[in-house]
Formats: C-alpha cells, structure tokens, sequence
C-alpha cells in the first residue's frame, strides 16, 4: 500500500506540478464567481431627497425615493431614519439611464 504523504526524498514528477496550477486556478475561479455582487452607487440621482436608515443589529442603508424633505419626514417619522438632500441629484436632466458623474462626455 502506498503512502498518500509527501516525502521529501522524493522529486515530483512533471506532472504534479501542472496539476498543481490547474486545481489552484479552479479554486480561484470558484471563490470569485461565489463572491456577491457589490452595490457601486448608494444614491439614486433621479430623486431629490434621501433617508438614511438604520436598522436593528447596527446595518444602514439608502433610500432615495422621496421628491420633498416633507414627504421624507413623514416616512421617517417613528423610525431610526433621517432625510438629507440627495448630494447626486441631477435636476431635471435626469435620465432613466444610468448616471456616471465622475466621467462626463464634453462636447
């Protein structure tokens, strides 16, 4: 019966080598496809106002649906939330798109 240890009298062969590179490049390849998708923008640039809202067990989140601070307030109210004005909000050129602000076309 052969021992499945590795002895350090012994050169592995050529083919453990390449085989070794494969097993550890599936791995790799496998722990980045089961990795989540992550969020890129927190702020939605249509609405005018957002509500940052905390939740129990001390996670927070966004909510940037609201056209009024009034209208926010009263969501708010009775909640661990706040209303602030939307920093990325793009007035009325707002497009159905997605918004990059950090590289805009010049014309």
């Amino acid at each position: 019966m052969a021992c499945l240890l590795p002895r350090p009298d012994v050169v592995p062969s050529s083919k453990e080598v390449p085989m070794g590179i494969l097993a550890l490049a599936i791995l790799a390849i496998g722990m980045v496809s089961a990795a989540g998708q992550a969020w890129a923008q927190t702020y939605d640039p249509t609405f005018q106002v957002c509500m940052h809202v905390v939740t129990w067990g001390g996670g927070a989140y966004e909510d940037c649906t609201f056209s009024t601070l009034a209208q926010c307030a009263m969501s708010a109210s009775g909640r661990a939330a706040q209303c602030n004005v939307n920093p990325y909000y793009a007035g009325a050129t707002a497009s159905l798109g997605r918004v990059d602000r950090r590289h805009r076309r010049v014309y």
